[in-house]
């Protein structure tokens, strides 16, 4: 019974005859290769680690790139700019940024209070921080009364907390009665419809 299980039985690892050291297979032979080109490359003089973490790249070239300026695929200062950012670097510097957002209430009105308040109400003027709007109708002027706390929110969002501090919205402008150079003050004519 003894002679049986010492030949190779279904559970033992197969022998290879000189140095009775079992056969490697699937992922120990994998791992056997990979410790001895890991000893290979030692004995070579070269650094041997673990995946991607090599302290320096590309070597001396590499080196000499980062230090001539060279900038590579990621962001850098020395890359175009938008427009708009020089523009608003420009303005900050020579002291313009009040102006050019008190221009921005005007010129984006729509993109600032949205399309349908646009097309109703137009900003006049903006003195001292109050922004004077007229709607085109009394009720666009009333609902826009009612609505002031968000416009008033909007605006700031869009152009900086400061430019606008109080709205001042007004009707359409009512006809005058005035007529001719001589007129007497009063209420003006009461009975004309009638």
């Amino acid at each position: 019974m003894a002679a049986d299980q010492g030949a190779g039985g279904a559970g033992d690892p197969v022998t290879s005859g000189a140095d009775s050291e079992p056969e490697l297979r699937g992922v120990d032979l994998a791992r056997r290769a990979l410790e001895e080109a890991r000893a290979a490359a030692r004995a070579s003089g070269k650094a041997v680690g673990q995946g991607r973490a090599s302290p320096r790249k590309g070597g001396v070239r590499a080196l000499r790139r980062r230090r001539s300026g060279w900038s590579g695929a990621g962001p850098d200062d020395r890359d175009p700019q938008p427009l708009s950012a020089l523009a608003g670097s420009l303005a900050k510097s020579r002291g313009w940024s009040g102006k050019v957002a008190e221009g921005t209430v005007f010129g984006r009105w729509s993109a600032v209070v949205g399309e349908d308040i646009a097309s109703h109400a137009d900003p006049v003027s903006l003195t001292d921080g109050v922004l004077s709007i007229q709607a085109e109708s009394t009720a666009w002027a009333t609902q826009l009364r009612m609505l002031q706390a968000q416009l008033l929110a909007k605006i700031n969002a869009a152009v900086g907390q400061g430019v606008v501090t109080s709205l001042k919205i007004s009707g359409p402008a009512a006809p005058s009665w005035r007529k001719g150079e001589r007129h007497i003050k009063g209420r003006g004519p009461r009975d004309t419809y009638g």
